[in-house]
């Protein structure tokens, strides 16, 4: 897709503009000072040229097109863009200069006279990168000078997650065909019992063998395998600066290997995102575009998501018996409340503390460093008597492994 626009531009005087006024201001002040009257003669046509800028054509509008509009890519991958710029009258001279924000590094491919440049933007980091175009534009006989900046088009860039897989929390899953296994006799390749023969039991259930020994029919039971419903909950709200707002960076990498386990799984996945200037949902789906749809929804690109205001997540964006899982640093009280409101609506909530150590920044004394420790053990309590159960993923352990020690669920009780 193209985007075009119009860039707004700041006019004045050229260099040439500058040099003929220059020569007229000397040579007036020279016929001043020295009476010489024919001096005036002589610099009488470079006035006219200096009035002939308010009678001349107007100046031009520019317009900036970027094909396309908005890349998508993943981190260190190049994307590759063409910008270039167009005017309404053709006797305007154009310059065009591309360039990125910082943490985003580009390489220009290909440039047509300055007016059309094919470049390659790449970022190590996740997040969205505006590709900027200057324009400076030379307009009414080389009198002024236009210069003007725009944002020509937006690399986003989503970010790399691990191939391990994440396990969910144990609990009663729904009713329906998936790839988890459950404690429940139905259709399934797990064996689970033997019975005997019941009428209206599929023949290929029958064990002969059993049957042959026992002298009358028996089937086999085997477990079945159920689908979840997996919605991530990601904490948007501002960190304190120093190891808080370090650790968010961790919040993104964590919801995107989650969400990329379930829909692995078969399993429906949906994300929302509490806090910030704008909250929002994507509701459960399944299939691998739901994967982008997601990563899309964290970086607030792309129109496929939810806004949504309060502090609480909406009901539509978590279906029922849906199991939560959350990234925060578990500083914000709201935050904590969501996580409250979910439990008390009876689904099975876990909230993965992103914070390795205390907040604090620069050297603590040991007992400060104790206290929060302590502090943060009677937080774990607390939230875990009310049905949430939190854990601590330290930066030197991978999800997978923080998440291998989740509680069994399965008979939960309503708060």
């Amino acid at each position: 897709m193209i985007t075009s626009r119009e860039v707004e531009l700041h006019w004045r005087a050229s260099q040439l503009t500058r040099a003929i006024a220059t020569c007229v201001g000397i040579t007036l002040v020279v016929a001043a000072i020295g009476g010489r009257w024919q001096l005036i003669a002589f610099v009488a046509p470079l006035v006219g040229v200096l009035c002939s800028v308010s009678w001349q054509s107007p100046v031009p509008k520019v317009h900036v097109h970027g094909e396309p509009d908005s890349q998508r890519c993943f981190e260190n991958e190049d994307a590759r863009l063409t910008v270039w710029a167009t005017t309404e009258s053709g006797e305007s001279a154009v310059e065009l200069t591309v360039s990125a924000v910082a943490g985003m590094q580009l390489e220009v491919h290909e440039s047509d006279s300055g007016l059309k440049t094919t470049v390659a933007a790449q970022a190590p980091r996740w997040g969205r990168y505006p590709i900027r175009a200057r324009v400076d534009v030379v307009a009414r006989g080389g009198l002024l000078t236009g210069t003007g900046t725009v944002d020509a088009a937006e690399v986003i860039v989503f970010p790399l997650t691990p191939p391990q897989s994440t396990p969910i929390p144990q609990t009663e899953l729904l009713d329906r065909l998936g790839a988890h296994l459950t404690r429940y006799t139905g259709p399934g390749v797990e064996y689970a019992d033997i019975r005997p023969y019941i009428p209206g039991d599929q023949l290929r259930a029958v064990n002969w063998a059993v049957s042959a020994r026992r002298g009358r029919l028996h089937v086999t039971q085997r477990l079945t395998d159920r689908a979840a419903d997996v919605v991530v909950l990601i904490d948007m709200y501002r960190q304190p600066a120093g190891p808080a707002t370090a650790a968010t960076e961790r919040v993104v990498r964590g919801a995107a290997q989650v969400v990329q386990t379930a829909l692995r799984n078969g399993d429906r996945a949906g994300i929302v995102a509490l806090g910030g200037n704008r909250p929002r949902w994507l509701g459960a789906d399944i299939g691998q575009r739901q994967f982008y749809r997601v990563l899309d929804t964290v970086l607030s690109a792309g129109g496929n998501f939810e806004n949504t205001t309060g502090t609480l997540a909406p009901r539509a964006a978590v279906p029922a018996g849906a199991i939560v899982i959350a990234f925060s640093t578990l500083l914000d009280t709201e935050f904590a409340l969501a996580l409250i409101d979910l439990r008390k609506r009876g689904h099975v909530v876990l909230a993965v503390d992103v914070l390795d150590g205390s907040p604090f920044e620069g050297e603590l004394d040991s007992l400060v460093v104790r206290l929060w420790a302590l502090q943060r053990s009677a937080m774990y309590r607390d939230m875990a008597t009310v049905g949430v159960d939190v854990l601590s993923w330290p930066e030197e352990r991978s999800l997978e492994q923080s998440m291998a020690a989740l509680p069994d669920r399965r008979r939960r009780t309503r708060v």
